[in-house]
């Protein structure tokens, strides 16, 4: 039952108010809404799988330790993919028994592998996805089949000991530099070709031209994709946009068809453009003046936010028209990667696949990734010991993620005060976050805290220097906020007028009740919302913390 709609002719403080309203009364928990055995670890699945566990924590871990300067650049400095290769090739190869879609990008990899992930399934085909990172068990980063479910503990350990001699053998022939992700990404490949899957739909882990990833060959290639390009991983990808663009067009393979995102600001898209015409790839943009895509609004579908959308795609080929698409993944962001995938899909039916219009359709609409734009029920605010606070996670990470996540806090609640718990890795640009956030509007709080990164403190950034970088942002911007201490707590903080309280908690879970404390006091019976954000990291901690 659609319980409201609301389109540009409705007045959008009803709208945020009867969204508030419901998340805070008896909406489905997380497993109702998202179903709970294809986004949760499940503890007796993951102790079948322990032995490879101990095997991967004894390999180098760059997700934990930060990755090295340099070293996703096409250069000396960058990561020896030969040794990746000489990896598989002990395997027998796996990659090269299916066809593949890769993809890369700053932001935007996951959601769009996840839509066409989705469509390629409700089309009855066998898909392998894989993708990074995972928010509670490393399983989910592989999921296989027509029905997306994520490996079993108990597949994942077979494999492994079925290899690891040939893994053992690698290391020592690689003196020990064989990587966490390198053995986990050969894992993924050797499972889909154990399954036979009809595709597998591939997120690079980091740039593209030496990710571990980047071992598929153009014979083998369905199609590349570049989402984004964007300001992260600046120091590993060679420090400017421009060498991140780079980094990222490594994917590209000769002859195979190349489908960008975007959009690119100008000489972004011309540094793509130029490595898929030297690699004889013909280009598909999701950009292009034809393509048009609208939010049309916000509603509440089957117990579920939806975003109502049109999109209507031209390729050179193909032309499709959805009207009234309902996006759980919510946002323009998500509405552009929704578009992505719809061209990727195209220009795959233009090469002969097989996949209807009401599959796309059907794929779009039942998309949906754990930690993004993702709200936790009343019952699961009650576990946290917030009854009656609505609590939105979402694990935006960079300048650009922050300001689409608060485009969509504004879309969807235009009244709502804000309540910030934020923490993050330590190679995030901490300032630019903030920034965003801060001429967003409406914050009555930020609580800066800190989150394990890959498993480890090595990449959390402290709780005081994420408040130092607060404080220097809101300096600069001409933006006061009112800074809790000892001397000035909360109860005397919060009746300062039209400035935020910023504090500091580094146990995560504290911090949101300290969020949510301060948010009551302050809005006085209006409508407030408690986000969670920062890293996928703290997310996760998050959503584990209900299932301990």
């Amino acid at each position: 039952m659609n319980l409201f709609k609301y389109h540009h002719h409705f007045r959008p403080q009803i709208h945020g108010r009867l969204l508030l309203n419901y998340f805070v009364g008896e909406g489905p928990s997380i497993s109702s809404r998202i179903g709970s055995k294809q986004c949760f670890g499940n503890h007796s699945e993951d102790q079948q799988m322990t032995e490879f566990m101990e095997y991967l924590d004894s390999l180098k871990n760059y997700e934990k330790l930060g990755v090295p300067t340099g070293a996703g650049t096409d250069s000396e400095d960058g990561f020896d993919l030969g040794r990746m290769k000489r990896l598989m090739e002990r395997l027998g190869n796996p990659q090269s028994k299916f066809k593949a879609i890769h993809i890369a990008g700053t932001k935007g990899k996951g959601s769009t592998a996840a839509f066409l992930s989705s469509i390629l399934r409700a089309e009855g085909y066998s898909v392998g996805c894989y993708t990074s990172p995972h928010i509670e068990t490393i399983r989910e980063r592989i999921s296989l089949g027509r029905s997306g479910e994520m490996v079993s503990g108990k597949a994942l350990n077979f494999l492994f000991k079925r290899n690891k001699e040939l893994l053992d053998q690698s290391v020592k022939l690689e003196n020990g530099r064989i990587s966490h992700f390198e053995v986990l990404t050969a894992m993924a490949f050797s499972l889909f070709a154990q399954e036979n899957v009809d595709v597998a739909v591939i997120e690079a882990g980091l740039g593209g031209a030496r990710d571990a990833t980047n071992i598929i060959c153009s014979s083998r290639l369905a199609a590349a994709v570049i989402t984004s390009i964007g300001e992260e991983h600046m120091a590993a990808l060679g420090g400017s946009l421009e060498s991140i663009a780079m980094a990222k067009a490594g994917i590209i393979k000769h002859g195979c068809p190349t489908i960008l995102g975007g959009p690119f600001i100008p000489n972004i898209e011309c540094i793509l453009r130029d490595k898929a015409l030297s690699m004889s790839s013909p280009v598909v943009s999701a950009s292009d003046p034809g393509n048009r895509s609208t939010i049309k609004g916000v509603s509440l579908l089957n117990g579920r936010l939806c975003q109502c959308c049109d999109l209507i795609i031209q390729t050179d080929n193909e032309f499709i028209e959805l009207f009234d698409v309902n996006l759980r993944m919510l946002g323009r962001h998500q509405l552009q990667n929704a578009a992505t995938a719809t061209c990727v899909i195209l220009t795959l039916r233009n090469l002969g696949w097989r996949i209807s219009d009401a599959s796309i359709r059907s794929g779009l609409e039942k998309t949906f990734l754990v930690g993004r734009s993702h709200f936790l029920s009343a019952k699961e605010a009650g576990m946290l010991g917030l009854p009656g606070t609505t609590i939105l996670l979402d694990g935006a990470h960079t300048k650009d993620s922050a300001k689409a996540l608060v485009d969509t806090i504004q879309m969807s609640f235009p009244d709502a005060q804000l309540a910030l718990v934020v923490a993050m890795a330590s190679d995030k640009d901490h300032n630019g976050f903030a920034t965003e956030f801060l001429q967003g509007g409406k914050l009555e709080s930020i609580v800066l805290s800190e989150a394990n990164i890959g498993g480890g403190k090595s990449r959390t950034t402290s709780a005081a220097l994420l408040r130092d970088c607060w404080i220097q942002a809101s300096n600069e911007m001409g933006i006061p906020i009112s800074l809790e201490t000892k001397d000035a707590p909360v109860s005397s903080t919060s009746k300062l007028e039209n400035r935020p309280v910023l504090t500091t908690e580094t146990s995560l879970l504290r911090a949101i009740k300290i969020a949510a404390e301060i948010l009551k006091q302050r809005i006085e019976g209006r409508r407030g919302l408690v986000v969670v954000t920062g890293s996928l990291h703290a997310v996760s901690m998050v959503l584990s913390s209900l299932h301990s």
